[in-house]
Protein backbone atom coordinates (compact mmCIF):
# COMPACT_ATOMS: atom_id res chain seq x y z
CA UNK A 1 0.00 0.00 0.00
CA UNK A 2 0.96 3.63 -0.49
CA UNK A 3 2.36 5.31 2.15
CA UNK A 4 1.78 8.72 1.55
CA UNK A 5 4.08 9.79 4.82
CA UNK A 6 7.45 8.48 3.25
CA UNK A 7 7.15 9.79 0.02
CA UNK A 8 9.57 12.42 -1.40
CA UNK A 9 8.97 16.22 -1.12
CA UNK A 10 12.14 17.93 -2.41
CA UNK A 11 13.89 16.72 -5.60
CA UNK A 12 17.06 15.74 -3.31
CA UNK A 13 14.52 13.68 -1.88
CA UNK A 14 12.90 12.12 -4.96
CA UNK A 15 16.87 11.08 -6.35
CA UNK A 16 17.64 9.08 -3.35
CA UNK A 17 14.09 7.75 -3.18
CA UNK A 18 13.85 6.47 -7.08
CA UNK A 19 17.26 5.02 -6.43
CA UNK A 20 15.92 1.91 -5.26
CA UNK A 21 14.60 -0.01 -8.21
CA UNK A 22 12.29 -1.98 -5.89
CA UNK A 23 10.59 0.91 -4.08
CA UNK A 24 9.75 2.51 -7.69
CA UNK A 25 8.01 -0.60 -8.74
CA UNK A 26 6.30 -0.70 -5.63
CA UNK A 27 5.36 2.98 -6.36
CA UNK A 28 3.62 2.67 -9.78
CA UNK A 29 1.94 -0.76 -8.55
CA UNK A 30 0.53 0.83 -5.72
CA UNK A 31 -0.81 3.65 -7.95
CA UNK A 32 -2.02 0.97 -10.95
CA UNK A 33 -3.69 -1.55 -8.74
CA UNK A 34 -4.82 -0.02 -5.60
CA UNK A 35 -6.50 -2.83 -3.82
CA UNK A 36 -2.56 -4.62 -4.12
CA UNK A 37 -4.02 -7.35 -6.99
CA UNK A 38 -2.09 -6.77 -10.36
CA UNK A 39 -3.89 -7.53 -13.52
CA UNK A 40 -2.80 -9.66 -16.18
CA UNK A 41 -1.93 -7.29 -18.82
CA UNK A 42 -2.51 -10.15 -21.46
CA UNK A 43 -5.89 -11.62 -20.55
CA UNK A 44 -6.85 -9.53 -17.86
CA UNK A 45 -7.11 -11.80 -15.35
CA UNK A 46 -6.76 -10.91 -11.53
CA UNK A 47 -4.51 -14.40 -10.52
CA UNK A 48 -1.61 -13.12 -10.41
CA UNK A 49 1.75 -13.84 -8.85
CA UNK A 50 5.18 -11.89 -8.20
CA UNK A 51 8.40 -13.03 -9.05
CA UNK A 52 10.59 -11.22 -6.58
CA UNK A 53 13.61 -12.38 -8.78
CA UNK A 54 13.25 -11.05 -11.83
CA UNK A 55 11.11 -8.21 -10.95
CA UNK A 56 8.14 -9.36 -12.55
CA UNK A 57 4.70 -10.92 -12.52
CA UNK A 58 2.89 -14.18 -13.85
CA UNK A 59 -0.51 -14.77 -14.81
CA UNK A 60 -1.80 -17.94 -13.53
CA UNK A 61 -4.75 -18.32 -16.24
CA UNK A 62 -2.44 -17.51 -19.30
CA UNK A 63 0.65 -18.55 -18.07
CA UNK A 64 2.61 -15.39 -19.50
CA UNK A 65 4.74 -12.89 -17.76
CA UNK A 66 4.50 -8.97 -17.65
CA UNK A 67 6.13 -6.24 -15.95
CA UNK A 68 5.37 -3.42 -14.35
CA UNK A 69 5.73 -1.19 -17.60
CA UNK A 70 3.57 -2.78 -19.64
CA UNK A 71 0.36 -0.88 -20.36
CA UNK A 72 1.73 2.38 -18.89
CA UNK A 73 3.48 5.36 -21.03
CA UNK A 74 6.97 3.40 -19.73
CA UNK A 75 6.04 0.18 -22.08
CA UNK A 76 8.58 -1.33 -24.04
CA UNK A 77 11.67 0.91 -22.83
CA UNK A 78 14.72 -0.28 -21.48
CA UNK A 79 14.98 2.94 -18.84
CA UNK A 80 14.99 2.20 -16.10
CA UNK A 81 12.25 3.60 -13.56
CA UNK A 82 14.94 5.58 -11.63
CA UNK A 83 15.40 7.96 -14.50
CA UNK A 84 11.89 7.90 -15.64
CA UNK A 85 11.01 8.68 -12.15
CA UNK A 86 13.09 11.56 -11.91
CA UNK A 87 12.32 12.69 -15.49
CA UNK A 88 8.61 13.06 -13.96
CA UNK A 89 9.85 15.17 -11.49
CA UNK A 90 11.47 17.40 -12.86
CA UNK A 91 8.90 18.22 -15.76
CA UNK A 92 6.07 18.41 -13.39
CA UNK A 93 7.65 21.03 -11.64
CA UNK A 94 9.89 23.08 -13.96
CA UNK A 95 7.37 26.39 -14.05
CA UNK A 96 9.07 27.18 -17.46
CA UNK A 97 9.35 23.68 -18.56
CA UNK A 98 12.72 21.59 -18.70
CA UNK A 99 14.98 20.60 -22.62
CA UNK A 100 15.84 17.23 -23.62
CA UNK A 101 19.40 18.60 -23.30
CA UNK A 102 19.00 19.44 -19.70
CA UNK A 103 17.57 15.75 -19.11
CA UNK A 104 20.07 14.37 -21.21
CA UNK A 105 22.53 15.72 -18.66
CA UNK A 106 20.75 15.59 -15.47
CA UNK A 107 20.06 11.77 -15.75
CA UNK A 108 22.68 10.31 -18.08
CA UNK A 109 20.56 9.20 -21.28
CA UNK A 110 21.40 10.56 -24.80
CA UNK A 111 19.45 13.83 -26.28
CA UNK A 112 17.17 11.73 -28.19
CA UNK A 113 15.99 9.71 -25.75
CA UNK A 114 15.37 12.38 -23.10
CA UNK A 115 13.44 13.83 -26.25
CA UNK A 116 11.16 10.97 -26.55
CA UNK A 117 10.62 10.38 -22.39
CA UNK A 118 9.81 13.72 -21.90
CA UNK A 119 7.20 13.46 -25.03
CA UNK A 120 5.84 10.10 -23.34
CA UNK A 121 5.39 11.75 -19.95
CA UNK A 122 3.51 14.81 -21.94
CA UNK A 123 0.87 12.19 -23.03
CA UNK A 124 0.63 10.89 -19.25
CA UNK A 125 -0.03 14.96 -18.27
CA UNK A 126 -2.89 15.33 -20.66
CA UNK A 127 -6.25 15.86 -19.20
CA UNK A 128 -9.35 13.39 -20.05
CA UNK A 129 -11.66 15.27 -18.57
CA UNK A 130 -15.58 15.73 -20.47
CA UNK A 131 -16.70 18.21 -17.97
CA UNK A 132 -17.96 21.60 -19.39
CA UNK A 133 -16.69 24.96 -17.96
CA UNK A 134 -19.28 27.11 -16.45
CA UNK A 135 -19.42 30.25 -14.46
CA UNK A 136 -16.62 33.11 -16.05
CA UNK A 137 -15.16 31.36 -18.82
CA UNK A 138 -12.85 33.92 -20.90
CA UNK A 139 -12.25 32.96 -24.46
CA UNK A 140 -9.29 33.98 -26.70
CA UNK A 141 -6.81 32.68 -29.63
CA UNK A 142 -3.03 33.27 -29.85
CA UNK A 143 -0.77 32.35 -32.65
CA UNK A 144 2.67 30.46 -32.09
CA UNK A 145 5.46 30.59 -34.54
CA UNK A 146 8.91 32.08 -35.40
CA UNK A 147 9.45 36.06 -34.66
CA UNK A 148 9.22 37.97 -37.77
CA UNK A 149 11.89 40.01 -37.09
CA UNK A 150 14.12 36.98 -36.73
CA UNK A 151 13.88 35.72 -40.27
CA UNK A 152 14.90 36.57 -43.65
CA UNK A 153 13.87 40.00 -45.13
CA UNK A 154 12.48 38.07 -48.51
CA UNK A 155 10.93 34.96 -46.11
CA UNK A 156 9.07 37.68 -43.61
CA UNK A 157 7.83 39.76 -46.85
CA UNK A 158 6.21 36.70 -48.24
CA UNK A 159 4.43 35.14 -45.80
CA UNK A 160 3.75 37.61 -42.79
CA UNK A 161 0.66 40.00 -44.24
CA UNK A 162 -1.97 41.14 -42.46
CA UNK A 163 -2.35 40.29 -38.57
CA UNK A 164 1.00 38.47 -38.59
CA UNK A 165 -0.59 35.17 -37.99
CA UNK A 166 0.36 33.60 -41.66
CA UNK A 167 2.79 30.92 -41.78
CA UNK A 168 2.00 30.24 -37.53
CA UNK A 169 -0.35 27.88 -35.92
CA UNK A 170 -3.70 29.04 -34.32
CA UNK A 171 -3.91 28.41 -30.55
CA UNK A 172 -7.88 28.49 -28.77
CA UNK A 173 -8.16 28.67 -25.36
CA UNK A 174 -10.72 28.50 -22.64
CA UNK A 175 -10.37 29.67 -18.87
CA UNK A 176 -12.58 28.96 -16.38
CA UNK A 177 -11.71 31.84 -13.83
CA UNK A 178 -10.82 30.39 -10.38
CA UNK A 179 -10.71 26.95 -12.26
CA UNK A 180 -9.05 24.78 -15.02
CA UNK A 181 -8.21 25.82 -18.97
CA UNK A 182 -8.55 24.14 -22.30
CA UNK A 183 -6.51 24.83 -24.81
CA UNK A 184 -5.96 23.44 -28.31
CA UNK A 185 -4.33 24.00 -31.96
CA UNK A 186 -6.87 24.54 -34.44
CA UNK A 187 -6.73 25.35 -38.17
CA UNK A 188 -8.63 28.41 -38.58
CA UNK A 189 -10.04 31.26 -36.28
CA UNK A 190 -13.07 31.84 -38.58
CA UNK A 191 -17.22 32.25 -36.93
CA UNK A 192 -17.76 28.56 -37.42
CA UNK A 193 -14.40 27.18 -35.96
CA UNK A 194 -14.60 29.13 -32.56
CA UNK A 195 -18.24 28.79 -31.83
CA UNK A 196 -18.34 25.02 -32.46
CA UNK A 197 -15.80 24.98 -29.57
CA UNK A 198 -17.11 26.95 -27.22
CA UNK A 199 -20.45 25.20 -27.65
CA UNK A 200 -18.12 22.06 -27.23
CA UNK A 201 -16.87 22.79 -24.25
CA UNK A 202 -19.09 25.52 -22.49
CA UNK A 203 -21.88 24.81 -20.92
CA UNK A 204 -24.93 27.20 -22.02
CA UNK A 205 -25.91 30.30 -20.38
CA UNK A 206 -22.01 31.09 -18.95
CA UNK A 207 -21.25 34.26 -18.96
CA UNK A 208 -18.74 34.70 -21.26
CA UNK A 209 -16.08 37.06 -22.20
CA UNK A 210 -13.58 37.63 -25.18
CA UNK A 211 -11.64 40.97 -27.39
CA UNK A 212 -14.00 42.46 -30.71
CA UNK A 213 -12.55 39.64 -32.95
CA UNK A 214 -15.62 39.42 -35.14
CA UNK A 215 -15.20 35.42 -35.41
CA UNK A 216 -16.80 35.82 -31.56
CA UNK A 217 -19.83 37.55 -32.86
CA UNK A 218 -23.33 35.68 -32.24
CA UNK A 219 -22.22 33.98 -29.29
CA UNK A 220 -24.77 36.13 -27.18
CA UNK A 221 -27.59 33.37 -28.45
CA UNK A 222 -26.17 31.12 -26.00
CA UNK A 223 -24.24 33.09 -23.54
CA UNK A 224 -24.38 35.98 -21.89
CA UNK A 225 -21.35 37.49 -24.07
CA UNK A 226 -19.14 40.18 -22.87
CA UNK A 227 -16.46 42.16 -24.97
CA UNK A 228 -13.51 43.84 -24.19
CA UNK A 229 -12.77 46.23 -27.03
CA UNK A 230 -8.91 46.23 -26.66
CA UNK A 231 -8.15 48.85 -28.85
CA UNK A 232 -9.38 50.96 -25.84
CA UNK A 233 -9.09 49.37 -23.07
CA UNK A 234 -8.00 46.37 -21.36
CA UNK A 235 -10.11 45.73 -18.02
CA UNK A 236 -13.81 46.93 -17.44
CA UNK A 237 -14.89 45.78 -14.17
CA UNK A 238 -15.34 42.19 -14.62
CA UNK A 239 -14.88 42.10 -18.14
CA UNK A 240 -11.60 41.17 -19.41
CA UNK A 241 -9.43 38.27 -20.69
CA UNK A 242 -6.44 38.76 -18.40
CA UNK A 243 -6.46 35.42 -17.03
CA UNK A 244 -6.44 33.79 -19.99
CA UNK A 245 -3.70 36.15 -21.54
CA UNK A 246 -1.48 34.89 -18.70
CA UNK A 247 -1.72 31.35 -19.53
CA UNK A 248 -0.34 32.93 -23.01
CA UNK A 249 2.53 34.22 -21.40
CA UNK A 250 3.19 31.53 -19.52
CA UNK A 251 3.31 29.23 -22.62
CA UNK A 252 5.18 31.51 -24.99
CA UNK A 253 8.06 32.03 -21.85
CA UNK A 254 8.37 28.48 -22.17
CA UNK A 255 8.39 27.99 -25.50
CA UNK A 256 10.66 30.94 -26.18
CA UNK A 257 12.76 30.30 -23.12
CA UNK A 258 13.44 26.89 -22.59
CA UNK A 259 12.36 24.73 -25.91
CA UNK A 260 13.44 28.15 -28.40
CA UNK A 261 11.10 25.97 -31.28
CA UNK A 262 8.46 24.25 -31.47
CA UNK A 263 7.00 22.10 -34.59
CA UNK A 264 2.99 22.65 -35.48
CA UNK A 265 3.29 19.03 -35.11
CA UNK A 266 3.89 18.37 -31.82
CA UNK A 267 2.44 21.73 -30.13
CA UNK A 268 -0.25 19.45 -28.85
CA UNK A 269 1.60 17.52 -26.41
CA UNK A 270 3.15 21.34 -25.20
CA UNK A 271 0.10 22.33 -25.06
CA UNK A 272 -0.83 19.57 -22.44
CA UNK A 273 2.08 20.18 -20.38
CA UNK A 274 1.57 23.46 -19.51
CA UNK A 275 -2.30 23.52 -19.22
CA UNK A 276 -1.24 20.50 -17.01
CA UNK A 277 1.09 22.78 -14.37
CA UNK A 278 -1.61 25.67 -14.84
CA UNK A 279 -3.77 23.38 -13.82
CA UNK A 280 -2.13 21.89 -10.81
CA UNK A 281 -0.21 25.61 -9.62
CA UNK A 282 -1.73 25.06 -6.25
CA UNK A 283 -0.46 21.65 -5.68
CA UNK A 284 3.19 21.24 -3.87
CA UNK A 285 5.91 19.34 -5.95
CA UNK A 286 4.85 15.95 -4.84
CA UNK A 287 1.13 16.10 -5.45
CA UNK A 288 2.04 17.41 -9.01
CA UNK A 289 4.20 14.12 -9.63
CA UNK A 290 1.53 11.81 -8.04
CA UNK A 291 -0.87 13.69 -10.45
CA UNK A 292 1.18 12.20 -13.27
CA UNK A 293 2.46 9.03 -12.21
CA UNK A 294 -1.60 8.39 -11.60
CA UNK A 295 -1.98 9.12 -15.38
CA UNK A 296 0.64 6.80 -16.77
CA UNK A 297 -1.64 3.59 -17.37
CA UNK A 298 -3.52 2.83 -20.80
CA UNK A 299 -1.27 5.49 -22.43
CA UNK A 300 1.55 4.63 -24.98
CA UNK A 301 3.49 6.86 -27.49
CA UNK A 302 5.56 5.16 -30.03
CA UNK A 303 8.82 6.80 -31.73
CA UNK A 304 7.65 6.22 -35.33
CA UNK A 305 4.15 7.60 -34.30
CA UNK A 306 5.94 10.51 -32.21
CA UNK A 307 7.64 11.30 -35.74
CA UNK A 308 5.32 10.67 -37.75
CA UNK A 309 6.93 8.02 -39.79
CA UNK A 310 4.96 4.98 -41.41
CA UNK A 311 7.95 2.31 -40.97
Amino acid sequence: MLNDKELPKTLQQAIKYFSDDSVCINLVASLRWADGIAICQHCGNDKTSFLSTRKIWKCKACKKQFSIKMGTIFAESPIGLDKWLTAMWLIGNAKNGISSYEIHRSIGVTQKTAWFMLHRIRLAMQSGSIEKLSGNVEVDETFIGGKAKNMHKAKREAIIQGRGSVGKTAVMGLLERKGRVLAKVIEKTDRETLHAEVKTNVEKGTNLFTDEWRSYRGLDADYIHEVINHGIEYVRGNIHTNGIENFWSLLKRTIRGTYVSVEPFHLGRYLDEQIYRFDERKSNDKERFLGILNSVSGKRLTYNELTGSSY
